[in-house]
This record gives C-alpha cells, sequence and structure tokens, in this order.
C-alpha cells in the first residue's frame, strides 16, 4: 500500500466532505479514491466516513486520526522540499587534511553557498583522500603529490616546545643540525625523537625523508610514524618530541616552529575534483585557492611540473635517491 497516497485521499475526502469532491482535487478518478479509502479503513480496523446519509460525515475514528494524517503529509512535503533544495544546490563533499585552519576552511563553505553549491568538510589522510575521488564519495579534495610537480607548495619545519622569551631568531633547519652530538655522557638524555604525522606518512614522502636522514647522519629510529596529532603535540610541547608540520599548525597550537631548508621536503597538493560521466575532472578556481589557504600553502612557482632551466635541485635529487 502506498501509505502516502491512501493519506491523500483520507485527509482530502474529509476536508472536501465527498468522494467526488476529492477525487476532482486530487486529480484520480472517483472509484480510485474510493478503494484507496475503503483500504486504508481495513488497514486502521474501522470506517473513516459514515456513508448512510446523502452527505458523507467524518466518523470518530476518522475525526482522531485526521491531525496525524496531515502531520505526516506535511513532513512528507517538507523532506520532497529539501531534497529538491540538495539537488539544485549540488551538495558536494570535500576531502582535506586533519591540519587545516578552521577559519579557512569556513571562509571554502561560505564562498560555496555564493556559488550555489553546499561543501561538506571531511577530514581523511592522504590515501582515503585519493581513493574518494575515485569512487565518487568526494567531489573535491586536496592531494598529495611530489612538491616538484604540485600546483601548490607547503614549506615544512620542525615545531618544539614554545620559547621562553620568544625572540628566537628565523633561521631555516638543516637535518643535519638533529645529528646526536658525539661525546654524550651516559647521564645525559637521549635526543627527542622527530614525529610524522598522518598526513605525511605517504610512501613517496617517508622514502625522500629517509633519504635525507640518512645523508644528514640521523638514525633510522629517530623518526617515527606519530599517533593522534593531539598527542604528538602534548609531547611537542612538553619538549619531549619534535614534530615535523607546516608553520600555520605548529603556531595555531602555540609550538615554536623552524623551517627546514630542504625544499623536497616540502608537501606539495593538487585540488582535484572527481572524474565527471565523460571522465574529466577540474575544481573550480576560487576553492583551489581557499582549500590551498586551509593548509598554508602557496603557489608553487615552477607550476605543476618541472620547468626547464628552473627545476629544484634538492628535489632532484632527493627523488633520484
Amino acid at each position: 500500500m502506498d501509505l502516502l497516497a491512501h493519506l491523500e485521499a483520507y485527509v482530502a475526502t474529509a476536508e472536501e466532505a465527498g468522494f467526488s469532491r476529492a477525487a476532482d482535487r486530487l486529480g484520480i478518478a472517483q472509484p480510485l479514491l474510493s478503494r484507496r479509502v475503503k483500504t486504508l479503513e481495513e488497514y486502521f480496523g474501522g470506517p473513516l466516513f459514515d456513508r448512510s446519509r446523502r452527505q458523507i460525515e467524518t466518523t470518530e475514528l476518522g475525526v482522531l486520526l485526521l491531525p496525524y494524517a496531515r502531520d505526516v503529509l506535511d513532513r512528507a512535503q517538507r523532506l520532497r522540499q529539501v531534497a529538491r533544495s540538495a539537488r539544485r544546490s549540488r551538495v558536494r563533499a570535500v576531502g582535506v587534511p586533519a591540519d587545516c585552519a578552521p577559519a579557512a576552511l569556513a571562509r571554502a563553505l561560505r564562498a560555496g553557498t555564493e556559488h550555489g553549491v553546499t561543501l561538506g568538510i571531511r577530514e581523511l589522510p592522504p590515501p582515503e583522500r585519493e581513493s574518494g575521488l575515485a569512487d565518487g564519495s568526494l567531489g573535491y579534495a586536496l592531494v598529495r603529490t611530489a612538491p616538484e610537480r604540485a600546483v601548490f607548495q607547503v614549506p615544512l619545519g620542525v615545531a618544539s616546545a614554545p620559547v621562553p622569551d620568544g625572540t628566537a631568531a628565523r633561521r631555516t633547519l638543516h637535518l643535519e643540525e638533529l645529528r646526536p652530538r658525539r661525546g654524550r655522557g651516559a647521564g645525559r638524555a637521549a635526543p627527542p625523537p622527530v614525529l610524522l604525522l598522518t598526513e605525511d606518512q605517504v610512501p613517496y614522502f617517508e622514502d625522500r625523508l629517509a633519504r635525507a636522514a640518512a645523508r644528514a647522519g640521523l638514525p633510522e629510529e629517530r623518526i617515527r610514524p606519530a599517533g593522534a596529532a593531539a598527542t604528538a603535540l602534548a609531547e611537542t610541547l612538553a619538549g619531549h618530541a619534535l614534530l615535523l608540520c607546516a608553520e600555520p599548525f605548529a603556531r595555531q597550537h602555540g609550538a615554536h616552529w623552524t623551517p627546514l631548508a630542504d625544499r623536497a621536503l616540502h608537501r606539495g597538493y593538487d585540488v582535484r575534483a572527481a572524474p565527471d560521466r565523460d571522465g574529466t575532472a577540474a575544481a573550480p578556481e576560487w576553492l583551489a585557492t581557499l582549500l590551498a589557504s586551509a593548509v598554508g600553502a602557496v603557489p608553487h612557482r615552477g607550476g605543476p611540473g618541472p620547468v626547464a632551466g628552473r627545476e629544484d635541485a634538492p628535489a632532484r635529487l632527493a627523488a633520484r635517491g
């Protein structure tokens, strides 16, 4: 039984006080309307209308159930309206890293509304953002790629415990500076580990970092994958670890941040869209710019791909090992 259609027949008959007028109102044949009312009476286990008189009257059961029937029809109508509105506004899920700036994401949401697109933000690790584009569960995503081929780059650095006076000079950090010092006595504490957020636990980046650390003389066990970002931040702020991350993320949580000198260890990002039916995909420029700002990215000066005569030497060496 199509409950909504049968309830419409019941409500129309009660309001019009007649089967013929109710059928005209709904645009259906009177016999069909009568059958729907009869079926509904069997469903509820009692008559809804008294047909013994020339003009039908609603029974006590019919009067009792009428407001509930109207409420069901009203809710169904609102549900259809919401569905139509959602289709018109083109709801699109957007996959982003977990360390995005909330204010920048808010700007992206507002801009989506202005462009007639309802965006839904989903924090996902890099592999799930790529698979989400492939299976259609995401409309757009910030996708990790090698920095020398990326449209956007995010400088990475090392976060550490806050500097007491806050006057530490701005400089770049070479991985060689993190090597254990010679002559360390038995009573001295071991150097803190360098923690790697989930966002940087991607094969090509881990491979580059491992090779760069080996050249710098850092022990392999010194670099460890971090679990939850909150735990990694707590250890960093307490002075028990160093955290590899982007500057906005470190500053947001009050950590001291020093940029890495090796540009081959930057993060690279492209903003991609799920493929359309014809296999093409392109994210709107306004969205790409706002999502890039959410991770502190800047446009890659060399563009999406190595440019003759402008290839980044550190990136080339890291890629070749």
